[in-house]
């Protein structure tokens, strides 16, 4: 191809990504719309706009009847065009989140395991995990354009878990390898509590911040970083693990729940912090106690990353969000003790949905800086 030929080629993929962009996460819209919000002149969005179509790029929408004689045709971003997986490995459960290229969930599902189940049984549940919300899609694992998954503890640069999991023998594991063996797509691996801030700030309570510190509140406590608008991993995926210097304590206080005095013998041991809590409610005095040590040990943690990262907001996620009614109050006068500036702290809304959530952002993330950064991909396959 001649200079000027390849000119042409780079000029039209360079309209091309401009009006896929202008589209993405966007109602329907008419070609001059298009041209308004790309700065092309309209024959030549038109051109483009009819190009993307060929290429499935591109959907037509058809009028449905409630405008008055004959409306201007509307297009919009392909979004099915492919899918991504997003995949949280919990202690207890594995959650499956399947989504379109606009981040729409498209189908869930999940599958229980036990916190002690081995490397084998915790991976038989993931392949059962995925096949069931392929299967319930009708999608076949090579129209999955990237895999995200959050597991338990530090993710290293191999997305291993080697320096610390809860997980029996997962640093073993070796999550990208076993999944590659299924899809041809990339598979990215990282820690819960990151995935969780990242879900934060694109589908939940902070979603106006740019310096998040996000609380994991459980029976496990840990935190994911934003800054900058930036997910913070540091060199060894280690960032945020502040609860292993154990003068922090975070190892330590969900034992002030575990071990209430009061708590009857028939409560099983994973339930017995939400019996904490009920009774905190009534005004049980021991209840009340053993939250207010609860609380003290997790705002040594939580001010000593306010302290350092000065973040706008602390969301306070994790399977103790759902009593932040308790939480939040304490919290906000442990910091204010601790404290040059205490952030504002808000109480996640996405549920245990939190870590796959950010899983799928990830996913779709990578995805945008592969596939549209550079350049249009090869026309799809419809």
């Amino acid at each position: 191809m001649d200079g000027a030929g390849a000119d042409v080629s780079k000029l039209r993929e360079h309209n091309s990504l401009s009006v896929v962009r202008a589209m993405r996460g966007q109602p329907p819209a008419t070609v001059t719309e298009l041209a308004g919000r790309t700065g092309l002149s309209r024959p030549g969005t038109d051109v483009v706009v009819r190009g993307l179509v060929t290429d499935g790029w591109v959907k037509v929408v058809e009028p449905d009847g409630s405008t008055v004689g004959r409306p201007a045709r509307r297009y919009r971003f392909n979004a099915d065009a492919g899918h991504v997986i997003g995949v949280d490995i919990g202690a207890h459960k594995i959650l499956v989140l399947l989504a379109d290229l606009e981040g729409e969930v498209v189908r869930s599902h999940r599958v229980p395991v036990e916190p002690e189940a081995d490397p084998a049984v915790r991976l038989a549940a993931i392949d059962t995990a995925i096949t069931e919300c392929l299967d319930a899609a009708g999608m076949r694992p090579d129209r999955i354009w990237a895999v995200s998954v959050g597991v338990t503890g530090p993710v290293d640069a191999t997305g291993r878990t080697t320096l610390f999991t809860p997980l029996p023998g997962w640093a073993s594991v070796s999550l990208a390898e076993y999944l590659s063996a299924r899809f041809s797509c990339p598979i990215l691996v990282e820690n819960d509590c990151k995935l969780a801030a990242v879900a934060e700030r694109w589908k939940g309570v902070a979603q106006d911040a740019d310096d998040i510190v996000y609380l994991l509140a459980g029976m496990r406590n840990g935190a994911g970083l934003i800054l900058d608008g930036t997910l913070r991993r540091g060199y060894g995926g280690a960032a945020g693990e502040i609860g292993a210097l154990k003068e922090v304590r975070w190892l330590r206080a969900p034992s002030h729940l575990e071990n209430c005095p009061g708590v009857p013998a028939g409560v099983h041991p994973d339930d017995r912090a939400a019996w904490v809590f009920e009774q905190a409610r009534e005004g049980n005095p021991e209840a009340r106690a053993a939250l207010r040590r609860y609380v003290k040990d997790l705002a040594i943690g939580a001010a000593a990353l306010v302290l350092a990262l000065d973040p706008q907001v602390v969301v306070l996620g994790g399977g103790f969000s759902r009593s932040a009614d308790l939480i939040v109050h304490p919290l906000e006068h442990e910091l204010g003790r601790l404290c040059l500036r205490v952030p504002e702290i808000r109480a996640s809304t996405l549920g245990a949905d939190s870590v796959a959530l950010g899983a799928l952002r990830v996913a779709l993330d990578h995805v945008d800086a592969s596939l549209f950064a550079d350049g249009m991909p090869a026309p799809l396959t419809r």
